[in-house]
C-alpha cells in the first residue's frame, strides 16, 4: 500500500483508506470479515463517526486486537464542549481503545469560537491534552467554511467532498491545505455511488499526492476492487479523462450528494436516495429500484409535511421538498415504463 503524510500530523496513511459509513448497513460478522480483510491487505486508515450508528462498534469488534497498527479517525457533531467529550467517551468505548488518532468536528455550519471554554473546539483541545486524541480536525461540505478552517491554523486535517467532478474552486482547497500543512481527507470520492467507474475516480485523486480518499465500502467486492486498484494503480489517460468529462457534463449543477444531513425525516422519506432517484435510475442497475419496497418508499414523498427541516440542514442549499417531488414524478414515469423488469 502506498503511503502519504497526512499534513502536519506526520501520520503516514495509506492512500487507499476505508470510509466506514456504509458498513453500518452490513451485519456484524460480515462487517468484521471485510474490515479484517482490509487490514490484512495493508489499509491502515479507518474513518467513522459517532453518527454512523454501529460503525464504531464494528471497528472495535473487528480491529480491536490490532489497534496499534491502524489509524482511527472519528467525528462528533456536538456543538458544545460537554457534548463532544461525551461523544468521545462513547466512541472510545465502542472502538475498544483509549485514544483516537484523529477527532474531527462533524460538518459544523459555522466555526466554533476557539477562545470559548464551552465550545466544541475547547473540547478538542482538552481531549488532546488528556491524551484521548492525538490530532484534531474538521469536516465540512461548505467551501467557504472549509477554507476559513484551514487558514485559521487551528485544525490538523480537513475532510471535504472531493472527486473527479469537483469544481476548480473545490479542488483548489487541496492547494490551500498544502500551503498550511493541513492533511486532506477526501470524502464522497464516488459522489455517493453516482460515479460508477472506480478506476477513473481512483486515478484522478491519485494525481494529488497529499490527498487521502476514504472510499465508502459496504461489500467485500467493493473492497477487493480498491485493493486491486492499489496493487496496480491506473493512470489517468485520455480514455479516463473522457469518462470524467462525460460525468461532469451529466452531473452538472447541484444535486443531492447523499450526505444524509437532511435526516431524520418525520415522514420517513429516504431522502439521500429519493432525492437523486432520477440519477440512480440512469447510472445504476435500475431494476433494484422497481421493487414493491422502493415503490412504497418513493411514495412516502406524498406524505411530506413541508416541515422544511431537510431544506435547513442541506449543506448544498437544495430546496429538498421541491427536489423530492420532481424525483417522485420522474420515478412514477419510469416505473410505468419498466415495471415488468422489477426484481421483486
Amino acid at each position: 500500500m502506498e503511503l502519504t503524510r497526512l499534513g502536519r500530523t506526520g501520520l503516514m496513511a495509506t492512500r487507499t483508506a476505508f470510509g466506514v459509513l456504509p458498513i453500518q448497513r452490513t451485519d456484524r460478522e460480515e462487517a468484521a470479515r471485510i474490515l479484517r480483510r482490509a487490514h490484512e491487505a495493508g489499509i491502515n486508515f479507518y474513518d467513522t463517526a459517532r453518527a454512523y450508528s454501529d460503525s464504531e462498534e464494528k471497528i472495535g469488534y473487528a480491529l480491536g486486537g490490532v489497534r496499534d497498527e491502524i489509524i482511527l479517525a472519528t467525528k462528533s457533531g456536538a456543538t458544545t464542549r460537554e457534548g463532544v467529550l461525551a461523544d468521545l467517551e462513547t466512541s472510545l468505548r465502542h472502538l475498544k481503545t483509549d485514544r483516537v488518532d484523529l477527532l474531527q468536528l462533524h460538518n459544523p455550519g459555522v466555526l466554533p469560537e476557539p477562545d470559548d471554554p464551552n465550545s466544541s473546539y475547547a473540547a478538542l483541545l482538552e481531549a488532546q491534552r488528556k491524551g484521548m486524541v492525538r490530532f484534531i480536525g474538521i469536516t465540512n461540505h461548505r467551501l467557504d467554511v472549509a477554507v476559513r478552517a484551514v487558514q485559521s491554523g487551528l485544525y490538523d486535517t480537513m475532510q471535504f467532498p472531493l472527486s473527479a467532478i469537483s469544481s476548480a474552486d473545490d479542488l483548489d482547497l487541496i492547494r490551500v491545505c498544502a500551503e498550511h500543512d493541513v492533511g486532506v481527507v477526501a470524502m464522497k470520492a464516488l459522489c455517493g455511488g453516482l460515479l460508477t467507474h472506480a478506476p477513473a475516480a481512483f486515478a484522478f485523486l491519485r494525481t494529488y499526492p497529499n490527498v487521502v480518499p476514504i472510499w465508502g465500502i459496504q461489500h467485500m467486492s467493493e473492497l477487493e476492487e480498491f485493493i486491486a486498484l492499489e496493487a496496480s494503480p491506473p493512470q489517468l489517460g485520455a480514455e479516463m479523462e473522457a469518462l470524467i468529462a462525460r460525468d461532469c457534463e451529466e452531473l452538472a449543477g447541484n444535486f443531492c450528494r447523499a450526505c444524509g444531513y437532511c435526516l431524520p425525516c418525520p415522514a420517513e422519506i429516504p431522502i439521500p436516495m429519493a432525492g437523486r432517484m432520477s440519477l440512480l435510475l440512469d447510472r445504476m442497475p435500475y431494476q433494484q429500484f422497481l421493487s414493491d419496497d422502493w415503490y412504497e418508499q418513493m411514495h412516502r414523498i406524498d406524505n411530506c409535511i413541508e416541515c422544511g427541516k431537510c431544506r435547513e440542514r442541506c449543506p448544498y442549499d437544495l430546496d429538498t421538498p421541491k427536489t423530492l417531488k420532481k424525483m417522485l414524478a420522474a420515478y412514477v414515469q419510469f416505473y410505468a415504463k419498466h415495471a415488468g423488469e422489477a426484481t421483486g
